[in-house]
């Protein structure tokens, strides 16, 4: 005997968008340093040298809410390890004249605060009140001064993953940049 096949049947099929929700879910349980011992050949791969400041493990925790596949964690992680040099058009649309005084006083700032979120939070919010300025006016040139992007993780605890020297350095290079 025959089934008469049912309207509601139909074929599976692929689905890249719940894939992908679905390998971000694994992402947010695996343990920080099982997936920077999986990102790190990928950026092997891509010729950069994986330092030990920042830990990989702590960008890995940073980001790991935010990607949905291991390539795109590298992709996030990558600027941590590289000589960045961030795209001038983006760069232009976030750093507004009144930000760059700000941005200055900062930097004198983080030569010598605690380097972790809490004390970099602060730092930033006196500069903030000081300059007169709402969070986005810092925090965006910050960020793309940082990542080369718009899109980041909390300003503060992104900041505090990288090692101080090397904020300074990006932070005065671009400043630099400004006056000339």
């Amino acid at each position: 005997m025959v089934r008469p096949r049912s309207h509601h049947s139909s074929a599976a099929q692929f689905n890249t968008e719940k894939l992908n929700w679905l390998n971000n879910h694994y992402l947010k349980q695996t343990d920080n340093k099982l997936l920077a011992d999986m990102v790190r050949p990928r950026l092997e791969a891509r010729g950069i040298k994986v330092t030990d400041s920042p830990a990989l493990s702590a960008v890995a925790g940073l980001y790991k809410e935010r990607v949905a596949t291991l390539n795109e964690l590298a992709d996030a992680a990558e600027v941590f390890y590289i000589d960045l040099h961030p795209d001038a058009a983006v760069l232009d649309a976030q750093l507004s004249a009144e930000a760059i005084p700000a941005l200055r006083d900062l930097a004198r700032q983080f030569a010598t605060v605690a380097w972790d979120a809490t004390a970099i939070s602060a730092a930033i919010k006196e500069t903030l009140g000081k300059h007169g300025l709402k969070m986005p006016k810092l925090a965006m040139p910050l960020r793309v001064i940082l990542t080369g992007q718009t899109q980041a993780p909390s300003v503060d605890a992104l900041t505090a993953i990288f090692p101080r020297e090397m904020v300074l350095a990006r932070i005065e290079r671009q400043l630099l940049k400004k006056t000339v």
